[in-house]
């Protein structure tokens, strides 16, 4: 290699360093390559489109605990799991947790039928595009996303759970650095 190409060469190496130390933090700080946002990010501020209620857009959430459900009316599980979802919702929570889902169908009459037939009462909105599900990293459905009162995802449950069963209580007080729901009628 001629000196002039290996000076040039060398003159990179302090650069290409400091690029590689800084590589983990800017991981940490921003949207995964393929645009997933990882446990500890951040949630970006986005308009919901409203499937049983009004459109809102994540800042209304903020403040609050979060739970996230990405679902879809053909997909088993997510219709298991939907009723236990309800009954969180209505639990006495300390403090209060707000919880909502994302339908991923591609006809929104789909998803409101289901709605429809399971009296749903939380909030769920339509992904259009399917962005949500990209961000949010749904690979599989359902997804559940546990999302702090600053808007940080804290943790992402694939597959169907019991969300007012003790387990599924306790990984949520965890993730949110809650003292542990609380019923009504404790």
């Amino acid at each position: 290699m001629p000196a002039r190409t290996r000076r040039s060469a060398l003159g990179l190496l302090p650069g290409l360093a400091l690029a590689a130390l800084a590589a983990p933090a800017a991981a940490l700080a921003g949207p995964q390559p393929d645009g997933e946002i990882g446990i500890g990010q951040a949630l970006p501020d986005a308009r919901l489109r409203g499937l049983n209620g009004p459109s809102r857009t994540l800042a209304d959430y903020r403040g609050q605990a979060l739970v996230i459900n990405v679902w879809a009316s053909w997909c088993g599980p997510c219709r298991q799991e939907m009723a236990s979802l309800e009954r969180l919702a209505w639990r006495e929570q300390v403090p209060p947790l707000r919880i909502i889902g994302i339908s991923t169908d591609d006809d929104p009459r789909q998803a409101l039928a289901l709605l429809a037939r399971t009296n749903a009462t939380i909030s769920h909105f339509i992904d259009e595009r399917l962005q949500w599900e990209h961000r949010l990293g749904a690979s599989t459905l359902p997804l559940t996303v546990l999302v702090d009162a600053q808007g940080r995802v804290r943790d992402k449950v694939h597959g169907a759970q019991e969300w007012d069963g003790p387990q599924a209580l306790a990984r949520i007080a965890r993730a949110l650095g809650q003292p542990g729901a609380r019923s009504p009628a404790a």
